[in-house]
């Protein structure tokens, strides 16, 4: 049950988050700068900035396990091989 509840909250949350993009990226352009509806949103510049910004911490975060991964491998196969050399 707990499952369900956490992927309900995501899903919700992924729904808003989309909505909310979408509306002040597609939508807002249109409506006049003094409209109430603007204090609502950020600048509109950030529309670009926040994404890029996830973009390259996703790519950096994705990146360093990799390396990581790649690293440890590497360890494990040269340390296999100095001890079979060993025997």
């Amino acid at each position: 049950m707990a499952d369900r509840l956490v992927g309900l909250s995501m899903l919700i949350a992924a729904t808003t988050v989309f909505v909310y993009y979408t509306i002040w990226t597609l939508f807002m352009p249109f409506v006049d700068d003094d409209h109430i509806l603007h204090s609502f949103f950020l600048p509109r510049v950030w529309a670009i900035r926040i994404p890029v910004i996830l973009i390259v911490l996703a790519t950096t975060v994705v990146g360093s396990f990799l390396s990581t991964v790649m690293i440890r491998s590497n360890r494990k196969k040269a340390l296999k091989a100095q001890q079979k050399k060993a025997s």
